[in-house]
């Protein structure tokens, strides 16, 4: 055999993507080493890590022999980047040469090959293994390190492998001795990785909620906002405890399900940050203020998800906000407003999901003491009204909840800590009122227009758009026109209009009140920021 086809895979965007190797091989003629198909600078050394490996695992290097090699990676249109192909690319090789007899149907082979011939961990194993059970793969061999992240897929056998001589042993008939005849022997086998089930462990916090002296109405806002999935901005002087809300914030946040914990195991996967095996909290992530927009938002040559896809199903905070680069805050617009963020490339265009909750802090000035009591503003009238330019309207409106976040007084800062209300206490409020949510999009299964269903899935409050508030969030008419008061006099948009429905939805489920009552509309205005809209 002169051909062999062997397979592999690689992530394209945030999904896995079948790559074939094939492998032809033509003996007695000058020596041509030759790999093809849109290979990247990592792929094309692939020949060297691939020749040295085989070398140190006890087979003739490639290069040291009269032969023509041709190593096809198809589809030939897609781009190959990075390691994956390496162990493929081998085993193809050997294959081809009629050095080792297996049959490839069925099985994928992923990895990363070191000189000596060991295996190598590769990035997003958990959408490639995916992929493969999609494709109706029957086995998948990857290096050890990888092996219980790919055992998180149902369906398919896991083989994790330190070297590439622990792959040859285990799938190989036949071996070949120095004269060319066969010799069979026994092999050792790779035992199967146990599937990795997926456990809600407690965590314990470093701080709690009951840590913070005052700042009442921001764990509120808070406990609003984690209610019903709102945006929410703290604005205070500098030392008030913006950055400790922020980060508390994601400890009251209600437990990922299974295909969530998946989802985004899989995102930080193919980025490269899984740490553990698993994502089981609701992600955090807190970019500098000098974070660029491609890292901010995503793209690149061949686009790549930035924070706000890394941010999927969590929280972003973004400290000292109005310092966000212009082009950074307009480019929230779409993913705050529809939860996804669109990237169009002269490569490709990609759409990235990034559902996330946004917690922004900011100073009122550039100095931090506007309205301060205790402290004189030292800023001249033009760097106030640079600073507030800094902040679009359009933005404004689409963060549901503004907070003033005040100086504490010196005796509550004294007092004892965990005197106030526990995280536990305030999480299991929000859970409650989750459930509630949960249900009632449920039980109506989705909105009917038009004696049409719909297809999107509600999760929260925040996610109803105008029709679907008319279905889950009526107003009797003295509530109506209470709230078409407010909204006179305040000057609010059609956004911030809605916007103020859907908090009070949100208040009258941590209530447990089936109706929205004229206290929710009231209180849920009170977050609109105080600037005329």
């Amino acid at each position: 055999m002169s051909f062999s086809r062997v397979y592999s895979a690689q992530t394209h965007l945030l999904k896995g993507k079948i790559v074939t190797v094939e492998v032809d091989i033509t003996k007695n003629t000058l020596h041509a080493f030759t790999l093809v198909g849109l290979p990247d600078k990592a792929v094309d050394e692939s020949k060297d890590r691939m020749s040295s490996a085989l070398k140190n695992s006890g087979f003739k290097s490639p290069k040291n022999q009269n032969q023509k090699i041709v190593i096809s990676l198809s589809p030939a249109d897609l781009k190959k980047e990075g390691p994956y192909f390496d162990l493929a690319i081998a085993l193809a090789y050997l294959l081809s040469a009629e050095e080792i007899d297996f049959n490839p149907k069925g099985k994928i082979f992923l990895g990363e090959l070191s000189l000596n011939g060991e295996l190598q961990p590769i990035k997003g194993v958990l959408p490639l293994t995916e992929q493969a059970v999609r494709q109706g793969f029957q086995e998948i061999f990857v290096p050890i390190a990888n092996a219980s992240e790919a055992a998180l897929v149902q369906g398919i056998t896991i083989y994790g492998a330190k070297t590439l001589k622990e792959v040859i042993d285990h799938i190989s008939k036949i071996n070949y001795d120095k004269k060319g005849k066969s010799t069979e022997k026994e092999r050792p086998k790779i035992l199967a990785q146990r599937p990795t089930e997926i456990i809600h462990k407690d965590t314990i916090h470093d701080i709690d909620f009951s840590d913070i002296r005052g700042q009442e109405s921001a764990k509120r806002g808070l406990e609003i906002a984690a209610a019903g999935g709102h945006n929410i901005a703290f604005s205070g002087p500098p030392g008030t405890g913006k950055t400790m809300l922020a980060r508390v914030f994601s400890h009251i946040l209600p437990e990922l399900g299974n295909d969530d914990i998946l989802e985004i195991t899989g995102i930080h996967s193919i980025v490269g940050l899984l740490e553990n095996t698993l994502v089981t909290e609701p992600p955090f992530r807190a970019p500098h203020h000098t974070a660029s927009y491609v890292s901010m938002i995503g793209g690149g040559s061949n686009p790549k998800p930035g924070e706000v896809t890394l941010a999927h199903k969590g929280v972003l905070f973004l400290d000292e906000f109005p310092e966000f680069e212009k082009r950074v805050l307009e480019a929230l617009r779409q993913p705050l407003e529809d939860n996804i963020v669109s990237i169009s490339r002269a490569r490709g265009s990609a759409i990235f999901p990034s559902n996330f909750i946004l917690v922004a802090a900011m100073n009122p000035c550039p100095c931090g003491n506007k309205g301060n009591k205790d402290k004189n503003c030292i800023c001249r009238p033009n760097d106030l009204e640079r600073y507030a330019r800094r902040i679009s309207g359009p933005i404004i409106d689409r963060i549901d909840l503004w907070v003033t976040v005040g100086n504490v007084d010196y005796r509550k800062l004294s007092d004892e800590a965990g005197t106030g209300e526990k995280t536990q206490t305030i999480k299991k409020r929000v859970k409650d009122a989750r459930f509630i949510q949960e249900k009632r999009f449920s039980t109506r299964g989705g909105s009917t227009f038009g004696g049409k269903q719909s297809s999107r899935k509600l999760q929260t409050n925040s996610d109803m758009n105008v029709k679907e508030l008319g279905i889950f969030a009526s107003l009797t008419p003295s509530v109506k026109q209470l709230l078409n008061d407010s909204a006179e006099r305040l000057a609010l948009s059609a956004r911030a209009y809605h916007r103020v429905i859907k908090i009070a939805r949100t208040i009258a489920d941590l209530e447990n009140s089936s109706e929205i009552k004229a206290n929710h509309i009231l209180e849920a205005i009170q977050y609109r920021p105080k600037v005329v809209e």
